[in-house]
């Protein structure tokens, strides 16, 4: 029996990622929607014959609703949204859009028999947190930046549409990930190609403000467990790294694991949106992965060495 799953924005990070591996299961029917808004279509494995990309704007009722109606889907993962921290806070309109989206698709899945909807929603709903590590069922939500607004309220939207029409979800938190397919808007690929070309490696303000680094692998393998085993529904996950380290210190590791000779440059701190400190219970996601996140020194080496591979440095 097939599964038919839409996965929106999955010429995204790692939309793609979770693509790639569900299309792994030959009894996956997988099809991409993405408007290629921060996308990029080599990035979709359309290769293979259980997966369909169409141009589509999940925000355009009649665009997206035709896939539902068309392909009657079991699955549905949701990951189509503006992305960016300097993007997001100079289009603050096109992320409101999103709240559009949002209910775009769970009248859609409410409406033609949909099982669960995967939801990526942003460790940005914590604000700026008062609680360390910031625990999915205690720690307040901080949130006043757009972008964090709205994937706040896809969360309630979520959570509304369960209890009034019995419609399941997973919330899957998401803190900074990294990978292959990551465009160097992002940190960590920003810096590692910069180490590998010898080039300064530019901070905003004094680069004390801490993260976590979730190597994608990771995510995806914590986020389709949760799917292939029927856990955690109606439910929220945090989705990251496990060590906290400042920005400045990630990138002196990053120039230590790879011999490089680049330098610290300092630029002024982003007028907002750069929040002090991250950091998540992972406790649910260590439950499904069964084991210890990579570790940040070996991603730094994965990335590395993928850029290698494609001479891309």
């Amino acid at each position: 029996m097939t599964n038919k799953i839409l996965v929106t924005g999955g010429a995204g990070n790692v939309a793609s990622a979770v693509v790639q591996k569900l299309a792994a299961d030959r009894a996956n029917h997988i099809v991409v929607a993405d408007n290629l808004l921060t996308g990029f279509a080599d990035r979709v494995p359309t290769d293979l014959e259980n997966v369909q990309f169409i141009k589509c704007d999940v925000n355009e009722f009649r665009d997206i609703s035709a896939l539902f109606f068309s392909f009657n889907f079991d699955y549905v993962f949701h990951y189509a949204a503006v992305v960016g921290v300097q993007r997001t806070l100079d289009n603050p309109l096109w992320v409101l859009r999103d709240i559009t989206g949002i209910e775009n698709l769970l009248k859609l899945s409410k409406n033609t028999g949909v099982k669960r909807v995967y939801y990526s929603s942003s460790s940005e709903v914590y604000g700026e947190p008062f609680e360390f590590p910031q625990n999915e069922d205690t720690t307040p939500l901080n949130s006043r930046l757009p972008y964090a607004v709205v994937k706040n309220l896809g969360e309630v939207y979520l959570r509304t549409y369960q209890r009034e029409f019995g419609l399941d979800y997973t919330i899957f938190r998401l803190f900074n990930t990294y990978g292959p397919n990551q465009s160097e808007d992002f940190v960590l690929p920003k810096f590692v190609r910069a180490a590998m070309r010898g080039g300064d490696i530019t901070l905003y303000g004094d680069g004390s403000q801490t993260r976590t680094f979730c190597y994608v692998d990771d995510n995806v393998d914590a986020c389709l467990n949760a799917h292939r085993q029927g856990r955690f529904v109606n439910d929220t996950l945090n989705i990251g790294g496990a060590e906290e380290i400042s920005i400045r210190d990630l990138a002196g590791l990053v120039i230590e694991v790879l011999g490089s000779a680049s330098k610290l440059k300092h630029l002024p701190p982003l007028p907002e949106g750069d929040m002090t400190r991250r950091r998540p219970d992972l406790t649910k996601m260590r439950q499904l992965l069964g084991r210890e996140p990579v570790g940040l020194e070996e991603g730094i080496r994965r990335l590395a060495a993928h850029y290698q591979s494609i001479g891309d440095a």
